[in-house]
């Protein structure tokens, strides 16, 4: 199995890369954020209390989440249910953060997301991917980017969904909170970074497989080396 981890905050363009070199390499595409989001989903939709701990893990441990892996197509259910738009509403961006703050749900989140890129060759991407979820990929990737362009991309991922205010609080504040349970802004020993403040996103996913190269890779997706780990 050959993994591409790359972790990131808010606005860093990790989502774009992520897709485009799963799709050129014809690997699966896993947005690991995107299982938090169903479970802070499903959770306002049971009226949980954010503070409610105990209440969080329970709905998550027990939370039917099913994942599409196809780069160009993501679909995420919940108990039967598309959410794949609903996940992203304003209101589950600013409730994420007590699932992702929560231990016990990172654990369990930490577990299938192991057990879907064990079956084979994906691109993942989230806070933890190269130290938590796939610490020995081949290529292990922090996407960096400084606040204005984040707030800008993120800005207009949304078309004018949401004001300052609350873009400011999903990208920023939700950074610093989930910054309390993994340090996903300073790079571990193996992670390499690229800051994409000025790049274009092609560019991005340019040194992106260059990277994937070195470790073993062909441009087609075929590990041609026995690749080491990251």
């Amino acid at each position: 199995m050959f993994t591409i981890a790359i972790d990131g905050p808010s606005g860093s363009g990790k989502s774009t890369a992520a897709r485009e070199t799963a799709r050129r390499l014809g690997f699966g595409y896993l947005d690991t954020g995107a299982m938090y989001r169903a479970v802070a989903l499903g959770c306002l939709r049971a009226g949980i209390a954010q503070n409610d701990r105990p209440a969080i893990t329970a709905y998550c441990r027990g939370a039917d989440i099913r994942l599409s892996f196809e780069p160009t197509a993501q679909r995420v259910v919940l108990a039967g249910e598309d959410v794949t738009t609903a996940i992203r509403e304003p209101a589950v961006s600013a409730w994420v953060s007590a699932v992702a703050t929560n231990q016990n749900c990172r654990s369990e989140l930490v577990g299938r997301q192991q057990a879907v890129i064990a079956a084979g060759d994906f691109v993942l991407e989230g806070r933890d991917t190269t130290t938590v979820i796939a610490p020995t990929a081949q290529v292990r990737l922090l996407l960096l980017a400084d606040p204005r362009a984040r707030l800008a991309r993120r800005g207009a991922e949304l078309g004018g969904a949401v004001d300052r205010e609350q873009l400011t609080d999903q990208v920023l504040r939700r950074d610093h909170d989930d910054a309390t349970m993994v340090d996903f802004e300073r790079p571990a020993i193996g992670v390499h970074v690229i800051d994409s403040t000025d790049l274009a996103p092609e560019e991005v996913v340019r040194r992106i497989l260059a990277l994937a190269q070195a470790a073993g890779l062909d441009r087609s997706g075929r590990a041609v080396l026995a690749a080491e780990p990251a």
